[in-house]
């Protein structure tokens, strides 16, 4: 049964509105995270997420929903202040936390180790680009953005729900990949450095590093070998979304 809420200031609006503008510490504390649109709704319905409740607009009809889902319904006026969006699409929904802890062994063969990527936009838009082109998972350190705050969530565009993320220390990373037989790589100049085009990825973690700083000394340092992407002389570097698009499509060959 779908309930009508009319007030901002009940407590549902109010917490929706603090997931939405909150940082990392609201979401853990409430167990859940945001996600915005219908699309992003549907894509979350297929692929099983675990929402608690969903929230529309009256000219959206909203899908059905499994069972103990709350679902409703909201002015416009109302949604505008819950949304994360400037022009919210009418729909939004909150899902269960998942865990980024990663496992006690990778069991693929394909991994992006993000090194500092604190831009939400291409934390998002690298995870989506990875679930498109068969890496097998995410492995984020140093300080990435959080991997389920609304902007990251809404650029994945449903990748979130399929790709599995995890957050690491580089210690932990290094014993991981140790344990999992899989070799490090970084992009990154340094004298064993060669063309990805060149390099053996088909079983392999490639660090992409921030935009402002590069991959860390410390990631460099346990990289087995650097691998560059050839450009223009006149080009200095891509920005860290296309590097990795770059890199999963050697990684796939």
């Amino acid at each position: 049964m779908m309930e009508i809420i009319t007030s901002r200031k009940n407590p549902l609006m109010q917490k929706i509105r603090q997931l939405s503008s909150g940082g990392r510490s609201v979401r853990e504390k409430a167990g859940e995270y945001l996600g915005d649109g219908i699309k992003l709704l549907e894509e979350a319905l297929k692929w099983d997420v675990p929402l608690t409740t969903v929230v529309v607009t009256p000219e959206v009809t909203p899908p059905a929903l499994p069972a103990g889902v709350r679902l409703v319904q909201v002015p416009r006026d109302v949604m505008e202040t819950i949304s994360p969006m400037k022009t919210p699409q009418g729909a939004l929904f909150l899902a269960q936390l998942s865990s980024t802890t990663p496992p006690q062994r990778l069991e693929g063969k394909r991994y992006l180790v993000l090194d500092g990527v604190q831009d939400p936009g291409n934390v998002g838009t690298i995870w989506r680009s990875a679930d498109a082109l068969g890496a097998d998972g995410l492995l984020l350190v140093n300080g990435c953005a959080d991997p389920y705050s609304p902007k990251v969530v809404r650029a994945t565009m449903g990748a979130c729900f399929r790709l599995p993320v995890w957050e690491t220390t580089v210690e932990e990373l290094e014993g991981l990949l140790k344990t999992s037989q899989i070799p490090l790589y970084a992009t990154a100049l340094r004298e064993d450095t060669v063309d990805v085009r060149q390099a053996d990825l088909g079983r392999a973690a490639v660090v992409i590093g921030s935009e402002g700083r590069g991959v860390s000394q410390a990631l460099l340092d346990r990289a087995e070998q650097t691998v560059k992407i050839p450009m223009r002389e006149r080009c200095e570097s891509l920005n860290a979304a296309s590097a990795a698009v770059v890199v999963l499509w050697e990684m796939g060959k």
